[in-house]
Parts: structure tokens; sequence; C-alpha cells
């Protein structure tokens, strides 16, 4: 299931990512607008182009998708869960009052230095 919704996803991604290329800009007669009207300037707001509509539909599939794709791959196993657990340390049969600072080491005596002699 997840590889389905994958599929469609990367498709409906290179496609959105293709129409957006092929539109062109609101701003695209900028350069001659300041010579024209200033209604044009920006672009007036007409009717909705196919493209613009094709835009939507992938938008929103793009969407619906990128939302399955994380409602199913969350209900999939975790490799966190799955991982075995830390193996126990075993005690040694050393006295507790031995033990350094690294657990199971016995603490090494220390000679004073000797006094130097004159």
């Amino acid at each position: 299931m997840a590889t389905l919704i994958l599929i469609v996803h990367l498709i409906v991604c290179l496609f959105l990512v293709v129409i957006v290329l092929i539109q062109g800009g609101k701003g695209a007669e900028m350069g001659a607008a300041f010579g024209g009207s200033s209604q044009t300037m920006f672009g007036a707001r007409g009717a909705a182009t196919f493209f613009s509509k094709m835009t939507t539909v992938a938008a929103v599939v793009f969407m619906l998708t990128s939302f399955l794709l994380a409602i199913v791959t969350n209900k999939s196993v975790s490799v966190v869960n799955t991982a075995p657990a830390p193996a126990q340390q075993q005690k040694s049969n050393m006295p507790q009052n031995t033990t350094g600072p690294v657990q199971g080491q016995p603490i090494q005596q220390q000679t004073p230095p000797a006094a130097p002699s004159k």
C-alpha cells in the first residue's frame, strides 16, 4: 500500500513541478508596465486558466498523498521497537568496596613517592 502511494506521490510531484514551470508569471509584463496603464501592472485577476486549475488539483493530490504516506508509514513497525534490549552486565565476585570509578575494575594502590635524598 505504501509503495503504491509513494509512486503516485512521486508522479504528482514531478507533474506539479512541470506544470508550475510551464505557466507564465504574473509579473511578466512588469518591465513594459511603466509606460502602460496601472490596472495591468500586477496582472488583472481573470478567469482561472486550465493550467491554474491543473496546479490546484495536483497540489491537493500532493497534499493528500503526503498525509497518507505519513499515516501509513507511522503504523509500520519501527526499527527502534524491534532492536534487541542491551545485554545486562554480569556482576563480578569482587567485593563492592574495592571497585574504582569504572565498575568492576579494582582500585590500584599507589605507593607514595620516595623522599629525595640529599
